[in-house]
């Protein structure tokens, strides 16, 4: 079995008006140091124990449906989990 982290961010020069948003209540908050936000997502997929490349399957599934490779750009991580 594997644990999956996929990170998932805008790309560069992609608006990020979520993080604009962000932002703007920060400073509202007083904090003024906070110079930039950019919001993504984070997510964790557990996959059985699968026969072929699990690289290839994770960015295929990044590509089809969990990123959007025109304005995302992605990252993961894979764990192998041992069960007891």
């Amino acid at each position: 079995m594997y644990k999956v982290k996929v990170y998932i961010t805008l790309k560069e020069g992609v608006l990020d008006p979520q993080g604009n948003a962000v932002q703007g209540a920060l400073h509202s908050m007083e904090y003024h140091e906070v110079e930039g936000v950019r919001i993504g997502k984070y997510m964790e997929l557990t996959l059985s124990d699968t026969s072929g490349d699990i690289n290839a399957k994770v960015e295929e599934m990044c590509d089809r449906l969990l990123a959007n490779p025109v304005i995302e750009n992605y990252r993961y991580e894979v764990e192998e989990v041992v069960s007891q």
